[in-house]
């Protein structure tokens, strides 16, 4: 008979209860800590269309280009920007653009004025853009942004009446542009799925909304042809100053909002690279590559 069933057997019969060794609490884990009020959603947070477009957005018909990184979205940016009629500035990442609501009163006051913390920001997006228009005297902005197309379902509920133009070009190309553009920092082996992904929502784009696609191949091959038809998509009359853009101030060529390379700071269509043969593209870019018409 060991200790504890003495102990257990003489205190039962002392007493009439049984000795029991209580298990040994574990420590709790402290919850994690709740973000500051300013970078917390309202709770009933949700991404929906202007309850009144002629009053709640200023950005009339704006056109987003679509377009993976390293797809030629740059040189079609400052051909539109060379149009009298089109404003197209650098990458303006406005999507990263987030409102804090950062005391419960002006959460509650927001709340009771009917708006969403999507809303609100939708709000943001519209003035800053509509302004950046503003200031360029121009009628049209073009925004392309390469990551705008994680966002396209957003941007398309935020401006109704947005106008999307899609530019595709080789996936091979596009994964070798992007480890080419800084090869230190973009190793080969994370080009694949770095930039597939970009691909992906841009065909989920394409998929769902409607536009005008281009090519990059097309657009520096014959760069008349197809800026003609992209102003036929706009309504507006082709410019021969877009071909020339060198000749106009786009901003500066800085890596971060833009290309930076030497290539578009040559100021007229440079010739594209040769395109890849079958045997070099990757299994993983099979699939894109036949979706976009690259490979049979």
């Amino acid at each position: 008979m060991n200790w504890r069933y003495r102990a257990n057997a003489t205190l039962e019969g002392l007493t009439g209860y049984t000795l029991t060794r209580r298990p040994r609490r574990q420590p709790q884990k402290p919850p994690p800590p709740k973000p500051p009020l300013e970078l917390q959603r309202l709770p009933s947070d949700q991404v929906r269309a202007p309850a009144d477009p002629a009053h709640d957005r200023l950005l009339r018909g704006p056109v987003f280009l679509l377009s993976s990184v390293r797809s030629g979205s740059t040189l079609l940016r400052v051909m539109l920007n060379s149009h009298s009629q089109v404003h197209a500035p650098i990458e303006t990442h406005f999507r990263r653009v987030s409102v804090g609501l950062g005391t419960d009163p002006v959460r509650q006051a927001m709340e009771l004025f009917g708006h969403t913390h999507s809303d609100i920001e939708h709000l943001v997006w519209d003035r800053l853009l509509h302004r950046e228009l503003a200031r360029s005297g121009k009628p049209v902005l073009a925004e392309k942004t390469p990551s705008n197309v994680f966002a396209w379902r957003r941007i398309a509920t935020c401006w109704p009446d947005a106008r999307f133009v899609f530019l595709l070009r080789h996936p091979m190309s596009i994964v070798q542009s992007w480890h080419e553009a800084d090869p230190g920092k973009r190793p080969m082996e994370e080009a694949v799925p770095r930039t597939l992904s970009y691909m992906t929502y841009l065909q989920e784009a394409r998929t769902h909304l409607e536009g005008l696609t281009l090519r990059y191949e097309d657009l520096v091959a014959g760069p008349e042809a197809e800026l003609r038809r992209l102003c036929a998509f706009l309504g507006l009359e082709y410019e021969p100053a877009m071909l020339d853009y060198g000749r106009q101030d786009h901003g500066g060529f800085v890596k971060g909002i833009g290309d930076w390379r030497d290539k578009i700071r040559a100021g007229t269509v440079v010739e594209g690279r040769p395109l890849p043969e079958p045997e070099e593209i990757p299994e993983e870019l099979h699939g894109i590559c036949r979706t976009w018409g690259y490979l049979s």
